[in-house]
């Protein structure tokens, strides 16, 4: 599955993706940001999350920049979170305060909505308010509920996060002719 946004092409992550992401991901203060990544991040995992195929309800994508002859910048998916679609994202730092994050999670939105997700859930952590200003510009609300998540990174502590929800509207997903826009 591909899906083209005004600057980015997602697209999902290839075997010759895991220096790129290995690159993104060997910084400490993008690792523990994210629940499920381990740090330190080394070689061996950047080679795993790219041969892990995911599951075509729960889509991954690698966020490239086609301006940039299609670098991998990082990766925007959707998994399952107590039988919720819940939406994560991780950029490399050289790529942060741009809006990629924002216009990711939001093309990645359009494909849920494609997919006939009707509401995506998501979280931040409390020590992270850059994550919680994409969210919120990508049109997620506040729930007000603050959950402890474990966190790979930080040595499986549990780390409070602010939970976030998107209702996605039907009508938002439906192009002129009046069916679904392929993701």
């Amino acid at each position: 599955m591909f899906h083209r946004s005004e600057r980015l092409f997602l697209r999902p992550v290839f075997a010759e993706d895991w220096q790129a992401v290995y690159r993104g991901m060997c910084d400490e203060g993008v690792a523990t940001m994210l629940a499920r990544a381990p740090w330190p991040y080394r070689k061996a995992h950047a080679r795993e999350f790219v041969t892990v195929l995911p599951n075509p309800a729960y889509p991954r994508f690698a966020i490239t920049l086609p301006a940039e002859q299609g670098a991998l910048i990082g990766s925007v998916s959707l998994h399952d979170d107590d039988g919720e679609a819940a939406i994560e994202f991780w950029l490399a730092r050289d790529r942060w305060g741009q809006g990629y994050a924002t216009e990711a999670v939001r093309a990645l939105s359009e494909v849920a909505c494609a997919l006939g997700y009707k509401r995506l859930q998501a979280g931040h952590f409390l020590d992270n308010p850059a994550a919680a200003r994409v969210l919120r510009k990508a049109g997620f609300v506040e729930t007000g509920e603050i959950r402890a998540v474990e966190s790979r990174a930080r040595g499986d502590e549990l780390v409070l996060t602010r939970r976030f929800v998107l209702d996605l509207c039907e009508p938002e997903c439906v192009g002129q002719s009046g069916q679904k826009r392929a993701a």
